[in-house]
């Protein structure tokens, strides 16, 4: 299962992904994390020190080494210069399973200890000052979006992404890519007026919405809740002593969460497994190509240099069918 964590900045999304994240893991989900937000705070909101998330592999610096391995034996990709983030697979590609070895996670992945088990975490790496002028921050997430278009994951297996803050996330195709997304909004005005924005860019899309009121602190943000948002609020998270001591460096162990946030994140992982049966590898497939072939024509023909539209592989279709390892 792809899951998107998405909000406002100051919302409370990279802490209710990691808390989501610890929750699969006492569940004994095998689980991929992913710090695509340009301040990269989720490796410290699952345990990791300062030193140890500076030293964190950013994906954007391996992005030839991400090319090179994805593009395989595919014939219709000439070379990895010919590649770009919303490149699809095809006949010959390598693809990616959550619960294998191979060059990319071992490049860009890292194992991080949780109480009640291991995950792998990436990161798509900061923004940083060399980059001020010249890049874009959503050059660097291309490395996601392109792992996640060769991604194959089961019903029993998850990817969490810490994405991007506010309407950022549309800066590309890769909100499609998500079998469940979790918006975390305040019951504030500020904190539904992305909702607003997220809801009327994904009605085209099939994205699946879903709301999380976080910092909810009675009847009055409830309802307000409701009001502005109506049935696609799922579940609301209060005050946590447990996510204020995490906040100090002073977590106590997983299990002692409080039993109404316990209960919370069942909820948020009950939803996700529902979705799975609305899982459609079609028009999975069908999206990655329509944003592949815009971005083609807006400017991956020009900074390329070919024909990029010729890499779509009409015949192909991801799928879990495909999920034989592959050599590398």
């Amino acid at each position: 299962m792809k899951i998107a964590f998405v909000g406002k900045g100051g919302s409370g999304k990279t802490t209710l992904s990691s808390l989501f994240i610890r929750h699969l893991t006492a569940n004994e989900a095998p689980v991929i994390a992913v710090d695509a937000d340009i301040n990269q705070h989720l490796g410290a909101a699952l345990g990791l020190d300062e030193a140890e998330s500076t030293a964190f592999p950013a994906m954007g610096a391996h992005l030839p080494l991400i090319k090179d391995y994805l593009r395989g034996s595919n014939p219709r990709i000439a070379s990895v210069e010919a590649m770009i983030k919303t490149t699809p697979p095809g006949e010959g590609s390598r693809l990616l399973r959550v619960r294998e070895d191979n060059p990319v996670y071992e490049a860009c992945a890292r194992a991080v200890r949780l109480d009640d088990g291991e995950i792998r975490l990436m990161a798509t790496g900061p923004f940083t000052e060399s980059d001020l002028g010249v890049a874009c921050y959503h050059s660097k997430v291309g490395a996601v979006e392109l792992c996640l278009n060769h991604l194959i994951d089961g019903p029993d297996e998850y990817v969490v992404v810490d994405m991007t803050a506010g309407s950022d996330s549309f800066a590309s195709g890769m909100f499609t890519r998500f079998d469940m997304t979790f918006l975390v909004a305040e019951p504030t005005r500020k904190g539904v007026s992305v909702y607003r924005q997220y809801k009327e860019y994904a009605r085209d899309f099939g994205v699946s919405l879903k709301v999380v009121g976080n910092k909810v602190q009675g009847q009055d943000d409830l309802d307000f809740l409701r009001e502005e948002v109506g049935d696609d609020l799922l579940v609301t998270v209060g005050h946590s002593n447990w996510v204020r001591a995490m906040e100090k460096g002073r977590p106590s162990r997983f299990e002692l969460l409080e039993a109404d946030n316990r209960c919370a994140l069942q909820t948020l992982q009950d939803a996700a497994e529902d979705s799975y049966e609305h899982r459609d590898w079609e028009r999975y497939t069908r999206q990655m190509v329509h944003f592949h072939l815009r971005n083609a024509e807006s400017w991956g023909n020009a900074k390329t240099g070919v024909d990029l539209a010729a890499q779509v592989d009409p015949a192909f279709v991801l799928g879990e069918s495909l999920a034989v390892p592959q050599p590398s």
